[in-house]
């Protein structure tokens, strides 16, 4: 679309509201030609359009669907976002990579990543508005960061949200199209056979307890296609260290594809059968989670375009686990 210059104004300094002035370029729908001159996304725009916000040539611009005829100047008054609900809250947060545009975080097992029901705080969307006061642009309208995606309370690792409304659209799209970059590693009951290989199916509610996820039968219409790719990275003490990588994003994938294929991961206490066998040790360790750990992650940054990738080393908890496994093998 060529070259763009934006300018972006504080319309009223007491309540955060800015203007935002540039060109549009002919050729595309008015929509998306003013998504992409203001870093807006194009839902943003449409709402912003419904109320009247936005100018076209110094007239109000009634909709988004017609294409542009020429270089045409506009304007959007962007109003300033409304408070969160959620609460900002002091927590500390190992903060991997911080821009203007998006933040990646180190999560603890423990810690929720949104605020539900009998979770109202202390959850990582309360730290990052804590942390992120006076940065957030305000996410289809609201002061909050942008959840694309999550990791299980006590699953640990690498999780990226967004601070900018361009970001959020930006990496939702990607997590939709399965072109983000993701690597766990988890250690699972007994030594996978063959070592490596892909786990396929679908995945939904049990039909036998509807707290938990399963693989459905495969004439089951029910459920999202999920696709988990394993190797073995160590074999160890009745059990295995693996690498999982996912091509899908499903709630519990990892957890629910080990567990269907006979390798539950340990600790797990959902899809996990009797820990008996490795119960003195978990207990020994203080080990009550399921083991995996998200350890890379890799994105184009919406922003600048480039492909940026992030790792954490597995966390103290599971390395003593690993290593009490690989000294009894």
């Amino acid at each position: 679309m060529g070259d763009r210059t934006i300018a972006i104004d504080d319309a009223d300094e007491d309540d955060g509201a800015q203007l935002i002035e540039g060109m549009v370029q002919p050729g595309e729908r008015l929509d998306k030609a003013l998504s992409h001159a203001s870093g807006l996304s194009r839902e943003r725009i449409k709402a912003l359009i419904a109320q009247g916000a936005v100018t076209l040539d110094g007239k109000a611009l009634s909709s988004g669907s017609a294409k542009t005829v020429g270089e045409t100047p506009f304007a959007i008054a962007v109003p300033a976002p409304t408070p969160a609900e959620a609460v900002p809250q002091d927590i500390p947060l190992i903060i991997v990579f911080e821009d203007e545009h998006l933040i990646v975080i180190d999560k603890p097992a423990g810690m929720v990543v949104h605020p539900a029901a009998g979770n109202p705080d202390g959850t990582l969307v309360n730290a990052l508005l804590h942390h992120c006061a006076g940065q957030l642009s305000g996410i289809g309208g609201v002061a909050r960061p942008g959840i694309v995606h999550r990791i299980d309370k006590d699953t640990s690792g690498l999780i990226v949200a967004a601070k900018s409304d361009l970001a959020h659209e930006g990496l939702a799209r990607q997590f939709a199209d399965h072109s983000i970059d993701r690597a766990y590693r988890a250690v699972v009951k007994g030594r996978p056979m063959p070592p490596s290989g892909t786990i396929e199916g679908r995945i939904g509610r049990s039909s036998k307890d509807r707290k938990k996820m399963a693989v459905l039968d495969g004439g089951d219409e029910r459920g999202k296609h999920a696709i988990t790719h394993f190797r073995t990275l160590e074999a160890l003490h009745g059990a295995a260290l693996v690498e999982c990588t996912l091509e899908t994003g499903r709630t519990h994938q990892i957890r629910v594809h080990m567990s269907s294929i006979g390798h539950a991961l340990l600790g797990d206490p959902v899809y996990g059968r009797s820990d008996s066998r490795f119960r003195p040790i978990l207990n020994r360790l203080s080990f009550h989670r399921q083991a995996l750990h998200a350890a890379m992650l890799g994105f184009i940054h919406p922003a600048s375009d480039e492909r940026i990738q992030f790792s954490s080393e597995i966390p103290r908890d599971m390395a003593e686990l690993i290593e009490e496994l690989a000294r009894s093998n």
